[in-house]
């Protein structure tokens, strides 16, 4: 049996996440970010989910996605209605879950060539 390992046709794969650190293919990030299949941006300036702010989630809408993943660390918590109207207004869907989920959920939507972005609030912030 030939076994291939097939390379994804997007830049950046996410191999796993949690409230601390993520792996974006073969680094290790421990400040929070924001991937799009094409594009990594570290160093992404935020505090908790329950607290963002419209002006925090500009830096993914720039991305121009169809829909914003929101990884909120280890428990999953949920944007004030501000932020979700900052997307919806915009007709992007927004969907906040814990970075693991998130994570899966980008690899997956990627894999499909979504337009996905995704945001991940880590601990170390």
């Amino acid at each position: 049996m030939d076994l291939v390992h097939e390379r994804p046709d997007y830049d950046y794969v996410l191999r796993g996440a949690d409230g601390r650190s993520a792996l974006v293919n073969d680094r290790r990030l421990r400040a929070s970010f924001i991937i799009a299949p094409d594009r990594l941006v570290e160093a992404w300036e935020v505090g908790p989910a329950t607290a963002i702010t419209p002006a925090q989630l500009e830096p993914l809408l720039a991305l121009d996605p169809e829909l914003v993943l929101l990884g909120t660390g280890e428990a999953q918590g949920f944007p004030p209605p501000q932020a979700m109207a900052a997307c919806l207004t915009r007709g992007i869907g927004l969907e906040a879950m814990t970075n693991a989920a998130a994570a899966r959920t980008f690899n997956v939507l990627a894999s499909e060539g979504r337009r996905v972005v995704a945001g991940f609030i880590l601990a170390g912030d």
